[in-house]
């Protein structure tokens, strides 16, 4: 009868690589502990897709930067976004924290109504305690979920999965 070492195409670790092996395994079951909290339902994250962001809270509003638009960026035919018209020189226009210019006709109403940028969806701060708690808990489980990912991916790369399909 053939060994399980034989059986499989492995051979016995080492107590340096076993221990490695060992920490990466423990990890993941932490990792995926944190998501059964998910499964059973700890985080209602149902309605993620379908909840509507509620509007930037005023201070984020008023204190986006005011950006005087320079020749260059006139002669460039530098648009607003949203009404498509290009900036004159000397206007003063409305800079979101990822850059993006707005005219403030066009950027505060939006901003009124969903905190996020037009074209990239950065999102500012809101006055609402709940979404931004929601947020925080979003941005938990992402990086968990992409964690526990990684972690699997670097596992059965480096063999601690599956020895027999280990890649050099």
């Amino acid at each position: 009868m053939a060994s399980y070492f034989d059986e499989h195409d492995c051979e016995p670790t080492n107590p340096e690589e076993q221990y490695r092996q060992n920490a990466l395994l423990e990890l993941a079951r932490s990792l995926m502990q944190g998501l059964d909290l998910i499964d059973s339902g700890a985080f209602d994250l149902s309605d993620w897709d379908q909840r509507l962001p509620p509007p930037a809270a005023k201070t984020a509003v008023q204190t986006l930067t005011v950006v005087v638009i320079s020749a260059e960026q006139a002669d460039k035919g530098l648009k607003c976004p949203v009404c498509l018209l290009e900036f004159e020189e000397q206007e003063t226009v409305r800079e979101m924290p990822c850059k993006h210019l707005f005219h403030s006709g066009c950027i505060l109403p939006w901003l009124g109504k969903t905190n996020s940028c037009p074209l990239c969806r950065l999102e500012l701060p809101t006055d609402n305690p709940e979404y931004e708690e929601f947020k925080k808990d979003k941005v938990s489980c992402l990086l968990n979920c992409f964690a526990f990912c990684h972690i699997t991916t670097v596992m059965y790369s480096t063999g601690v999965l599956c020895p027999k399909y280990e890649h050099t």
